[in-house]
């Protein structure tokens, strides 16, 4: 997919998980977490030397022995390379993602990053990625139109062996476009599936058509995580 031109107006968010990820793996195993920021090339300083990337990291935590413990489980991933400590920060100040905060410098394999698949596919990332319990949390924008995404979204999932869900997807604001398409889009796919759902089945209706002891069992979920669902998609829907 090129991405040349204007990126379009949708925004995304996915939980993600991808084999031999080295944050995934420590995080998987210990408390606390990473931010992802950026990544360098690394120059080779002779031939034989294999070729790496070099990237910028936060890894955080409630404690500096939870960040410590965090750390060794970074060294001790077979798909990592040494950590370089930049600085250790106490307190949690503006934007600090935990009471304690460790950045460094980690040099590794980029055949083991998914940021160049996704990047192929049309994903843009728009901020930095956050990894917590073994799994990623990505925030991007989609170079193409809204319809291409599941396609895109498979081929990342057979191109990296990958496990994607997406959590949110959203569009800017455009001409023609109504406010109910627009507070629709702010709905988790989760949410949207849930509202839809009991829409078309007469749960808005008077009388009601159905309830939601039916509608979880046609969903195949909980009735608690369906009125979770359905109260945070009534909230954002009615929200002015």
């Amino acid at each position: 997919m090129s991405l040349d031109g204007e990126l379009s107006s949708v925004r995304l968010t996915l939980d993600l998980w991808h084999p031999n990820c080295w944050a995934s793996e420590a995080t998987d195993r210990t408390g606390g977490g990473v931010l992802a920021h950026a990544v360098y090339n690394s120059p080779k300083t002779d031939e034989e030397r294999p070729n790496t990337v070099k990237g910028l990291f936060t890894a955080f935590g409630d404690t500096s022995g939870e960040v410590e413990g965090l750390l060794d489980a970074i060294r001790d991933s077979e798909h990592s390379g040494e950590v370089f400590e930049l600085q250790e920060r106490f307190g949690r100040a503006r934007n600090t993602p935990g009471n304690v905060v460790s950045e460094f410098f980690l040099e590794y394999d980029p055949a083991e990053m998914i940021c160049p698949t996704l990047l192929e596919n049309g994903f843009v990332h728009s901020a930095p990625v956050r990894i917590e319990d073994g799994s990623e949390t990505w925030k991007l924008c989609f170079a193409g139109d809204r319809s291409g995404i599941e396609t895109s979204l498979d081929d990342v999932r057979e191109t990296a062996g990958a496990e994607v869900t997406v959590t949110s997807i959203t569009t800017a604001d455009a001409p023609g476009r109504s406010a109910r398409t627009q507070r629709l889009d702010a709905l988790t796919t989760a949410q949207r599936e849930v509202f839809e759902h009991a829409r078309e089945t007469g749960y808005y209706e008077w009388p009601r058509e159905t309830t939601t002891r039916e509608l979880a069992d046609d969903l195949d979920i909980a009735k608690s995580t369906l009125l979770e669902h359905l109260r945070r998609a009534e909230s954002k829907l009615l929200d002015p």
